[in-house]
């Protein structure tokens, strides 16, 4: 914090150069990159000056992000990393998937998806063999209007039970993830794992940035859905357990009450909806009906 008085002159100065750099884009032929170029240089200048940076804290800013780039890869984005723990991710999503009547709520991507998840039947096992307690998930897929949701497909990925998706091993197993189709009627099932709460990688600089700022890396018990089909808008989201104390203190953001769901604990013998064996192992079940909005929206 600072007590520096701005002079009407510095002040002169100061928004000069404002206009000088929005007036370099004044050629551009792209009316959108123009229009981000131009509020981000205001945004950014008048961040500038309400703080009054200093050069020091400029130079450690930019050393900062370029840790950031240095440790990403191709199975680590620090930079969504850095998005999520800002809030900027969940606001993005806020503005760019508006409430459409009784559409199913986005939240956050996260960095863990991978492309070519395997494909899995009805009532298949997302696990992959990966730890954790067994859990049958079910639901339906259907328009705002109430129509089911033909061959919409369902990408689902998680964490297994000691925090850790797939990538972040160094064995190249994958579990914890897979994709689907809804059937004739939308309706969808499988079986994964009951979710668990994990930190986000902190090792990093935007852990330290945490650390620094006394925030916890932890995210609240989740299981992620993306959900494509023709005509509907994209969905993508997770569900989380009810009574985790992590809700009120997703280090993303990404809760949403409509998304907390009951995971209800079947004892050990319980007999399963499929007839799967799973042994002398308890296990859990949740209903996660969801709801496209059409594509226009």
């Amino acid at each position: 914090m600072t007590d520096e008085i701005v002079t009407d002159t510095q002040t002169a100065v100061e928004e000069q150069l404002v206009d000088n750099v929005v007036r370099s884009f004044d050629d551009c032929t792209d009316p959108r990159l123009k229009q981000l170029l131009t509020s981000l240089v205001h945004h950014l200048h008048g961040f500038i000056r309400d703080v009054r940076l200093t050069e020091a804290e400029w130079n450690a800013a930019i050393e900062f992000l370029t840790e950031v780039g240095h440790i990403t890869d191709d199975r680590r984005q620090e930079f969504i990393l850095l998005s999520d723990v800002l809030g900027a991710s969940m606001q993005t999503i806020n503005v760019a998937n508006p409430a459409c009547e009784n559409a199913t709520e986005a939240t956050v991507f996260g960095p863990f998806f991978v492309d070519d998840a395997p494909r899995i039947d009805l009532g298949g096992d997302a696990s992959g063999g990966a730890s954790g307690q067994p859990c049958w998930v079910e639901g339906t897929v259907r328009d705002t209007g109430g129509d089911p949701v033909p061959w919409a497909r369902i990408e689902i990925w998680e964490a297994d039970e000691d925090g850790f998706y797939d990538v972040q091993y160094d064995d190249a197993r994958v579990g914890g993830r897979a994709h689907l189709y809804s059937d004739d009627d939308g309706h969808y099932r499988f079986w994964a794992l009951t979710p668990t709460p994990y930190p986000i990688p902190h090792d990093g600089p935007v852990g330290r940035m945490l650390t620094a700022t006394g925030r916890s890396p932890m995210r609240a018990s989740h299981l992620h859905f993306m959900v494509t089909a023709e005509g509907m808008r994209t969905l993508v989201t997770h569900i989380f357990v009810s009574g985790d104390e992590l809700l009120d203190s997703d280090t993303v953001f990404g809760v949403k009450d409509s998304l907390i769901k009951e995971f209800v604990e079947q004892p050990a013998g319980t007999p399963t909806p499929d007839g799967r064996d799973v042994g002398d192992k308890s296990w859990a079940r949740t209903v996660f009906d969801i709801v496209l909005a059409p594509a226009d929206v």
